[in-house]
């Protein structure tokens, strides 16, 4: 049986740098010792579930499965080109940010610090005066990669496949009932966090089948309720 697009696989794997070996990322508990905390906080020593050609994992990783036969227990060493990987370098993501911006959030900016900047990961290379010149390049960008993949399992039922959506997009699980009837899935959330989550309901259709309905959390529809006074004794 070929694995498809849209395949749910469980795997357990470690991202490696070639030229160097140095391991960036990984869910194996003995190579997530080995990543050092300046390349990346480390994730959890569990297997990882995700769909395949959506973008839940390394575009290459992605390519290389889909079509090949399903083998669990398999294990791959799958090398990677940057444009397979995480792209290559652009000259045009370094940037001169001038030092105040860096003061004003109360920070010290100095060379090699990594720093979350309206979203993108960014590395500072040079301090200089009131110019801080800084790389807004992925840190693996133009590096070849190496991952080893051990395949765990093809995921099958709906509900695993909606706990691996949730785990990706929202990083947290949410209760959740399918009805398979009439093709949704009710999940258990504040009004808020609803409103996002409607956000992603095109690509539960195109991966699941199933359309996003927001179901009220119990604890909010009781604060809700009309209490009827108390009859005097």
């Amino acid at each position: 049986m070929k694995l498809q697009k849209n395949d749910f696989i469980e795997i357990e794997f470690t991202g490696r740098v070639k030229s160097t070996g140095e391991i960036f990322d990984s869910n194996v508990k003995q190579d997530l010792a080995k990543i050092t905390e300046n390349v990346r906080n480390k994730p959890e020593a569990k297997p990882l579930a995700f769909a395949l050609g959506q973008e839940m994992f390394v575009r290459g990783v992605d390519d290389f499965f889909i079509g090949s036969e399903f083998a669990p227990g398999e294990s791959y060493k799958i090398e990677l080109t940057p444009e397979k990987a995480f792209g290559k370098r652009n000259p045009s993501l370094v940037r001169i940010v001038p030092v105040r911006v860096f003061h004003e959030q109360n920070l010290n900016p100095q060379p090699g610090m990594m720093f979350n900047m309206d979203n993108l990961l960014a590395r500072i290379i040079s301090v200089s005066g009131g110019r801080v010149m800084t790389d807004f390049n992925n840190p693996l960008a133009g590096k070849e990669v190496v991952y080893n993949i051990k395949v765990l399992r093809k995921l099958d039922s709906t509900e695993e496949k909606i706990k691996a959506m949730m785990n990706f997009l929202f990083k947290q699980e949410l209760k959740f009932e399918v009805d398979e009837k009439s093709k949704k899935v009710f999940i258990e959330a504040e009004k808020k966090l609803g409103e996002f989550l409607k956000i992603f309901n095109d690509k539960f259709k195109e991966i699941l089948g199933l359309e996003i309905e927001l179901k009220a959390k119990e604890e909010n529809k009781a604060k809700n309720k009309i209490k009827e006074p108390k009859k005097p004794q």
